[in-house]
């Protein structure tokens, strides 16, 4: 006998057995503790995320010197949104992404009559601290630092 079904059972009633049997039951828990396991593993993850919200003072050192733009940061999940605030271009409006330890954020800025797109890229180095570079449009670029205020 097979889990107390006789082997000449019918071939419906054989597969009820397996199906019903410790096996399946053993098999059936293994997988809910796995899907478990993968929920938890997801939840973890997302908590990784690193959150920049909050006020950043950046260093962007250039050929022609250093600028200190203030950057306020807004994030949903992955997406940032925000202003760069400078001297040399005003106030703008950034949107990016924050991926693993990189966050980039791009802003448009006027440069002789027509829109620039510049494109900031950094290390999340610590929670409060960056460190990158920015392309001005494929016309140069620079290294910068950043520093979140607390």
């Amino acid at each position: 006998m097979f889990h107390g079904v006789a082997p000449f059972a019918p071939r419906g009633a054989f597969l009820d057995s397996i199906l019903q049997g410790p096996s399946m039951i053993r098999l059936r828990s293994s997988l809910l503790a796995l899907a478990l396991l993968a929920a938890t593993a997801t939840v973890a993850t997302a908590a990784l995320l690193h959150d920049l919200t909050g006020r950043w003072m950046l260093a962007v050192v250039t050929d022609n010197g250093t600028g200190y733009p203030v950057l306020e940061i807004t994030q949903d999940g992955n997406r940032i949104s925000g202003t760069y605030t400078s001297n040399a271009m005003g106030s703008r409006t950034i949107s990016g992404t924050v991926r693993g330890d990189t966050v980039s954020f791009v802003l448009s800025a006027s440069g002789a009559g027509e829109g620039v797109v510049l494109t900031y890229t950094a290390r999340i180095v610590t929670a409060d601290s960056l460190n990158g570079v920015v392309d001005f449009a494929g016309m140069g670029g620079a290294s910068f630092t950043g520093r979140r205020q607390r």
